[in-house]
């Protein structure tokens, strides 16, 4: 497995991976897709070796220089590679850029994704907060989960 920039032809691939992964909660169009990549944030491929996409993961920051936030937009990795340390190799990479940035990361995620979850907590997440019926059209609930940014010692 490789990562990469996500690209504009990998976008077909990743709506047929989200309607996997979230059938029951409004899975990204490429439209959605396609405007995340315009605006400018920074998203990454997972790549087999056949150069298939296997998983994505964005990441998009706000704020004047020296004052950052960053927020995690989506992670997706295909249900025949999960539990392969794709998704944990996606999200280190985001959070790598992020601390190039000294940029506190936010992320939401489902009450009932405790995978996920765990995950989050490995990397130094916490829950912050809940958010109701955040999901839609299912009505799950989400944790508000946080990482604070990186200490100028910790990434220089």
């Amino acid at each position: 497995m490789k990562l990469g920039k996500l690209r504009r032809k990998d976008v077909p691939r990743c709506v047929e991976i989200e309607k996997v992964l979230f059938a029951v909660d409004d899975p990204w169009s490429a439209r959605a897709f396609h405007s995340e990549l315009e605006s400018g944030a920074y998203y990454l491929g997972a790549y087999s070796s056949e150069d298939v996409l296997i998983g994505y993961a964005g990441l998009a920051v706000v704020g004047p220089r020296g004052d950052y936030e960053a927020s995690i937009h989506t992670i997706g990795v295909d249900p025949g590679y999960q539990g392969q340390g794709v998704g944990t190799a996606l999200l280190r990479a985001l959070l790598d850029r992020a601390d190039e940035l000294r940029a506190p990361v936010f992320l939401e995620v489902r009450t009932d994704n405790h995978r996920a979850q765990e995950l989050y907590r490995r990397h130094g997440f916490e829950r912050i907060g809940l958010r109701k019926r955040y999901y839609h059209p299912s009505g799950a609930d989400a944790y508000t989960m946080m990482r604070p940014g990186a200490s100028e010692q910790e990434v220089g």
